[in-house]
């Protein structure tokens, strides 16, 4: 349990003293009041039931954000005891249900819902990029002309692979989606979302430092041996070589990488300079292209070429080397643009053998280790 967590429990423990109705509930970054209440308008059922109630962009999972919550928490229980409670003090009804009759169909929720997120995240071609590829993807596969309801999410989730990729995207987005609408169920929704993970690399299937420096060195096209030379150098996504400032070299800067700004330094510096990476020589792609786009053509390139390994082992060849290199996970992660989590997730088993292999070694060189027999 977070720091966070606990100041919630410690609030709904007053909360409870006090009399209270309901309780403050975190739903990953954001805070919401659960209890039982009396049905929403537009909802066919008798007798009140546990529901959650949206506290809107206030609460968001800080000390702040309790205080909030508990202060709603107390005016909604004043409403309840007085008899005052009205749903439409909560939620607006109208987006809910227009007319209080019929229920309002997907595309219209997936139109509402994307221009909210517009209105929220400033829009760039990339954050476009990103978004077909993920809210886009899933919200084109639900049935657009049916009303919005948590079984039409659940039946499109339940026909994707279980433990796959597909499966987290679209329970992640059906969720969003969802919480956006205020269904009721929305619990289900992540029940159905499995174990899907990154699979860890196997260093042995990457391609060999010497191989590496033997394909780059048979490029013919300059503007081409350039990028795939500094894939090799710096570990870079498919993209981010045609997003770089070079003016530290040989540390350079990627200037929009998939998690923002980093500095990546090569681990071998002599690659760096034996192929005169300072002087760069792009292919001819427009740099306004979104990295996505950029990063098709890339790995198109490799294909195309009949490359021995794609795009990323370079990548994770670059990996390889840090662990090599004795470089510690947590600054290699940073040079790689990614988290901790992530860098030890997709890479654990490397670390897991550094380990077993350290301490077999300083096992063996011990000089009064038990010896075989005969020795």
């Amino acid at each position: 349990m977070d720091a966070i967590d606990q100041k919630i429990q410690q609030a709904n423990e007053r909360l409870k003293k006090k009399g209270t109705r309901v309780v403050i509930y975190r739903r990953e970054n954001r805070l919401w009041l659960r209890g039982t209440l009396p049905p929403k308008p537009h909802i066919n059922k008798n007798g009140d039931y546990s529901q959650f109630v949206s506290l809107g962009k206030n609460a968001i999972a800080s000390e702040k954000g309790i205080k909030y919550a508990t202060a709603k928490a107390m005016l909604l229980t004043g409403q309840l005891q007085a008899g005052t409670f009205d749903w439409a003090d909560w939620i607006d009804l109208d987006k809910v249900a227009p007319n209080r009759v019929e229920a309002r169909l997907v595309k219209d929720w997936c139109a509402e819902y994307e221009k909210d997120y517009w209105q929220r995240i400033k829009r760039t071609p990339e954050r476009e990029a990103n978004w077909k590829k993920d809210h886009g993807l899933v919200f084109s596969k639900l049935s657009h002309d049916e009303p919005l309801t948590i079984e039409v999410l659940l039946n499109y989730i339940r026909s994707t692979e279980p433990d796959s990729r597909s499966r987290k995207r679209a329970c992640d987005y059906c969720y969003k989606l969802a919480e956006f609408a205020q269904l009721e169920g929305i619990e289900q929704i992540r029940k159905l979302t499995g174990n899907y993970s990154v699979r860890s690399v196997d260093p042995r299937s990457l391609p060999s430092d010497k191989e590496i420096f033997e394909f780059c060195d048979s490029i013919k096209t300059p503007s081409w041996r350039w990028v795939v030379r500094m894939m090799a150098t710096y570990g870079l996504r498919n993209y981010e070589a045609f997003r770089l400032d070079l003016q530290d070299f040989p540390t350079i800067r990627v200037l929009n990488g998939k998690t923002g700004k980093r500095i990546v330094v090569p681990l071998y510096p002599e690659w760096a300079d034996a192929w005169q990476l300072h002087k760069i020589c792009l292919p001819d792609i427009s740099l306004d292209y979104a990295n996505s786009k950029i990063g098709t053509k890339v790995s198109g390139w490799f294909f195309d070429n009949k490359a021995p390994f794609s795009a990323y082992n370079l990548r994770h060849s670059y990996a390889r080397r840090c662990f090599e290199f004795d470089i510690a996970p947590d600054r290699a992660a940073k040079f790689m643009g990614h988290s901790l989590s992530v860098h030890l997730q997709v890479y654990r088993a490397w670390f897991d053998e550094a380990v077993y292999l350290a301490d077999y070694a300083k096992a063996i060189a011990k000089p009064d280790r038990p010896k075989p027999p005969n020795y």
